[in-house]
């Protein structure tokens, strides 16, 4: 396939195109060369991607935090081409018997079994979907002024522009896309390292997770419809929180009847040594949303998945019904890919892979404090590990703008032939869920190699 892919163009006729009409995911268009460009790649396999030139590439974050069986599953494409000549498409009322599966499937590994699953395209969709249903929830429960949402600052829920407004992430900045959506508050996000409200303390004290019982009553409990996080959130730089972090939230919820939504679009299908993030500790969400690594990338998919007690308020006459519509919701190949996907999880025990390399890549990435520049080394669930960059160790002093830290690790990364990012002054480590020991001495030498070149310019 590569070789007719590269027989059928010429491959600077296909960068000149991409060049003059690609236009790349946050990053400024135009630039295909091979020193700061984007890489033109044409196949996988494993941990890695092979370049048109035939060079390797080790995917350092999975893709986007999706490709957890790994690249080149021939039994997925296979299991999709198969659906394709069977049907493709199902009309509106109708089902298709792989996505009645997928759905059954994904209850069956969720912390509710008796969960309904409503199928969407992608992870920002799932959330948006959740959103509304939070709300929908509560005016069939006769509280329809239950309309407010409640995030944690830094996190990062898909660039929609509602969901921009939930925390911010790396997306949402007033000065190029505000005013950003109104009735989302924002609390604190449960990051040790920097927090404001345990600083100068030996240890979290969970003010962090107090903090939603503050937001709630200075909305008005009667006012919040639900409260939205991920169990671990990567885009704010991968915080484990505190044991007690999410029992508390639990409970902060249960108390003020406001619906709790974890979003699992990263953290979901083994990320973290558990089928879900949620089950480290012990709590049942009442929606959670999925995407990503539910078919490891190889079609687009996301689901949000409410459980019984959510799911049955929406049962009953025409005026409870969820009116809600996600033209490729449900998609029949996609659920065939996400089928095949968890199939080869199961098989080759791919969660219990990631929880045991996981470990062990948290712990080789403790050698790398031997670097100054390197102020913490987060992680320790599975393989989903973060390095955070300071001028200061003593301080926790960030670099300036004008160190131009993203484009010096991006530099030497491309010349250790790893593909992932920095950012701000973090880098994740996040490979497949496929990945071996050896390659993560690998990946472990060259991420070294990395900061050990930062270091000698910045």
């Amino acid at each position: 396939m590569v070789k007719e892919l590269l027989d059928a163009y010429d491959v600077e006729d296909i960068k000149t195109m991409a060049a003059a009409h690609f236009w790349p995911h946050s990053r400024q268009a135009g630039d295909m060369s091979d020193e700061t460009g984007i890489k033109l790649v044409v196949r996988g396999e494993g941990s890695y991607v092979q370049d048109a030139a035939g060079k390797q590439w080790f995917d350092l974050i999975s893709g986007m935090w999706l490709k957890n069986a790994g690249h080149g599953r021939r039994e997925i494409a296979d299991a999709v081409y198969e659906q394709m000549l069977e049907i493709s498409y199902t009309p509106g009322g109708s089902v298709s018997p792989v996505t009645a599966r997928l759905a059954a499937k994904l209850a069956s590994l969720s912390p509710d079994p008796d969960s309904r699953v409503y199928f969407c395209s992608g992870g920002a969709e799932a959330v948006e979907t959740a959103l509304k249903m939070s709300r929908k929830y509560h005016k069939n429960n006769g509280e329809p002024g239950r309309f407010k949402f409640i995030a944690r600052r830094g996190s990062y829920h898909g660039a929609t522009f509602m969901n921009m407004s939930l925390g911010g992430g790396s997306v949402a900045s007033g000065s190029d896309y505000g005013p950003l959506m109104p009735y989302a508050v924002n609390i604190a996000q449960p990051g040790e390292y920097r927090c404001r409200l345990c600083r100068g303390m030996s240890a979290c004290d969970l003010e962090c997770a107090r903090d939603l019982e503050i937001a709630i009553q200075n909305e008005g409990p009667s006012t919040v419809a639900a409260f939205i996080a991920e169990p671990i959130s990567v885009a704010s730089g991968v915080h484990v929180p505190h044991p007690e972090y999410w029992p508390t939230i639990r409970e902060i919820c249960d108390k003020y009847g406001v619906l709790l939504i974890c979003d699992e679009v990263i953290t979901g299908f083994g990320r973290t040594g558990k089928w879900f993030a949620t089950e480290h500790w012990g709590i049942k969400p009442d929606i959670f949303t999925v995407a990503k690594a539910l078919t490891s990338g190889y079609l687009p998919i996301g689901a949000a998945v409410a459980g019984k007690n959510v799911a049955d308020a929406f049962i009953g006459d025409q005026a409870s019904t969820f009116r809600h519509l996600i033209t490729f919701g449900g998609n029949p190949p996609a659920c065939a890919a996400g089928l095949a996907n968890l199939e080869i999880m199961e098989r080759e025990d791919l969660v219990g892979n990631s929880a045991r390399l996981g470990e062990y890549l948290f712990d080789r990435a403790q050698s790398l404090f031997e670097h100054p520049i390197v102020g913490d080394v987060r992680g320790g669930l599975g393989l989903l590990v973060s390095l955070e960059f300071v001028k200061d160790r003593a301080t926790k002093e960030k670099f300036s703008a004008d160190a131009n830290l993203m484009q010096l690790a991006s530099a030497e990364m491309s010349k250790e032939g790893l593909l992932g990012r920095v950012m701000g002054d973090v880098m994740h480590l996040a490979p497949p869920l496929s990945t071996t020991r050896d390659e993560l001495d690998e990946l472990v030498e060259k991420v070294d190699r990395v900061i050990g070149a930062v270091e000698a310019q910045i």
